[in-house]
């Protein structure tokens, strides 16, 4: 039998203890290693965390140096500047909105504001103020329903466009003197001519009656031609009235109605916008018809037909007016509105040139549309601004 070696009991704990110092000592030294690499992960985050605060510390700095300036800018700008919340009442507005309306009026509700203080005027976007004229452009602000209005003083601008186009017609004025000269001379020839066939002692009455007609006649076209020249020198003025569109097409057909059945032309009225009014001068846009309409009975024969209609297309009303005539070459299309220039040899040249200057007033214009034996059409279009809504 072999002996078997055992360990003393105190070696054997000695040995157990030395493992266990050994294995304390790993962990120990895997442990620092670890609290090593924490800690420079530490220091590594708190490096990067200073730099981002440093990088927020500037966004924020920049953020309020841009607010002040646009603090100060929107202070020191000529034009007002006011911001509606959601429920369309002032929130924000600055200096120049202020001293516009003569007040701060932060905290109150635009519509009421508006009612109370604005005027609207002729043109689209643009009201009157006490003495001024503003022009008001309004602006989504966010999702929330916000919105921002821009309002610029435009009195001046107003008063020059307005000295602009009376130059403008002065200087038209100017230009047509020999013209207007030669169409004032033939109808008082004429009226010269049989006024002093009356003086004649053997005259017999048929032939005095007849000859007094004429000069009367001649003279009248003399009045209608300086009345025309008139108006269209003075320009059109435009009116605030409320007009529903069929009055304004009943008020011309009236006017022309005995010039038609005098001259056996068809005359129809088509409106195809009940219940549309429009804000203006009546007694203006109602000649401005006349004035298309009896240009398109001058164009007819016997048999013709003419038709005045009223629509709304495209966010603009449409009243036109179409004849069966001859035509309007191209050429004479380019010189139709040009004051004095007419092919009719009564014509004074003025009735198309003051219509379109009604057109204007109104923020609208006129179009002409013709083929050469094919008739014409003349349609004043009016932006929608000027139609005031409809009836009710």
């Amino acid at each position: 039998m072999s002996e078997v070696t055992q360990i003393p009991g105190p070696e054997r704990q000695a040995q157990e203890l030395q493992r266990a110092f050994d294995v304390f000592n790993q962990v120990s030294l895997a442990l620092t290693e670890s609290y090593q690499g924490l800690q420079g992960r530490v220091e590594s985050l708190t490096a990067e965390l200073a730099v981002a605060n440093g990088e927020l510390r500037r966004q924020y700095e920049a953020k309020e140096a841009l607010s002040e300036r646009l603090s100060l800018l929107l202070n020191a700008l000529p034009a007002g500047v006011v911001v509606l919340d959601c429920a369309a009442c002032v929130s924000e507005a600055n200096p120049a909105a202020c001293r516009m309306f003569g007040r701060t009026i932060i905290g109150e509700t635009w519509l009421a504001l508006a009612q109370a203080r604005l005027v609207a005027t002729e043109a689209p976007d643009e009201w009157q103020l006490d003495e001024r004229r503003l022009s008001i452009v309004e602006s989504p602000l966010d999702s929330a329903g916000g919105r921002i209005l821009l309002i610029h003083d435009v009195t001046a601008a107003h008063a020059l466009k307005a000295e602009l186009e009376r130059n403008q017609r002065l200087a038209a004025m100017g230009e047509m003197a020999a013209s207007l000269a030669h169409q004032l001379r033939t109808p008082l020839a004429t009226a010269l001519l049989y006024s002093a066939n009356l003086c004649q002692p053997d005259l017999d009455d048929a032939a005095r009656v007849r000859f007094a007609g004429k000069t009367a006649a001649q003279l009248k076209r003399l009045e209608r031609l300086i009345q025309e020249v008139l108006l269209f020198a003075r320009g059109e003025s435009i009116g605030r009235d409320t007009i529903p569109v069929w009055q304004l097409l009943a008020d011309a057909a009236q006017t022309v109605e005995p010039l038609f059945a005098d001259r056996k032309v068809a005359f129809r009225v088509n409106c195809a916008a009940d219940g549309v009014v429009v804000t203006g001068s009546r007694k203006a846009l109602a000649g401005a018809l006349v004035n298309l309409l009896e240009n398109a009975l001058q164009a007819c024969t016997a048999d013709g037909k003419v038709t005045l209609g009223a629509s709304v297309a495209d966010g603009a009303l449409l009243l036109a007016v179409r004849d069966s005539g001859v035509g309007i070459s191209p050429e004479i299309q380019a010189r139709v509105f040009e004051p004095f220039f007419t092919t009719r040899g009564q014509g004074t040249g003025l009735g198309l040139a003051i219509a379109l200057g009604v057109a204007r007033a109104h923020g609208g214009t006129i179009k002409v549309s013709s083929l050469p034996e094919d008739g014409s059409e003349f349609v004043i279009m009016l932006p929608v601004d000027a139609v005031a809504g409809r009836e009710g």
